[in-house]
């Protein structure tokens, strides 16, 4: 194995909040490990680690369990245990910004407002890679709290678990710094005809 990759995915520990829109980050994860038969997680560094290989590529995926705003303190020991460098790292995360389902991929910049990036954000430095994963925004901001922390409609998540699955088969271009195939695999995959 050539080197080492480390996804992190964001939610809420606990099986109260397993299906939540805020979630979608630990559900992205999901879909990964199970694609390429990863290790069964372990509770290690404050969070649940797995192991496994894409491509021929050590990737390591982790779950922050401290909570949502708290993720960075975590995610910082296992990146000082390992000695991972900001630019082999993705965060999966939901996105309010982009209809359910749409899948934009960048790296650095602002957490929008999002606690779990910021608190990532003030332990790491920015210069990580997003994998933002729309799920809607409910139209108005006095419900956004409300409309994160409850579970995806039987519909939308049927058609999330489908882009989850598509992640997964496309992580390689991911992984291969590809941000704009990624992009582009996951849309013809959904039927779009651009991204």
């Amino acid at each position: 194995m050539t080197s080492t990759h480390l996804l992190i995915g964001l939610g809420n520990p606990g099986s109260k909040y397993a299906g939540n829109r805020h979630n979608a980050g630990f559900l992205a994860l999901d879909a990964i490990q199970k694609k390429y038969g990863f290790r069964t997680e372990s509770s290690k560094f404050g969070g649940l680690v797995s192991e496994g290989a894409v491509d021929g590529q050590r990737v390591l995926c982790f779950k922050p369990m401290s909570y949502m705003n708290l993720s960075g303190e975590p995610t910082l020991a296992l990146v000082q245990f390992f000695k991972i460098p900001l630019s082999a790292i993705t965060v999966f995360h939901d996105e309010l910004d982009l209809q359910l389902c749409k899948v934009r991929v960048k790296r650095g910049g602002g957490a929008g407002g999002h606690n779990g990036l910021k608190s990532l954000d003030a332990h790491l430095g920015a210069d990580y890679r997003r994998v933002r994963l729309g799920i809607g925004h409910p139209g108005d901001k006095d419900m956004v709290s409300d409309y994160v922390l409850h579970d995806f409609g039987k519909e939308e998540r049927a058609n999330f678990d489908a882009l989850a699955q598509n992640m997964a088969v496309h992580l390689p271009l991911l992984l291969a710094n590809d941000e704009a195939g990624f992009m582009n695999q996951l849309a013809v995959a959904s039927g779009r005809l651009s991204v």
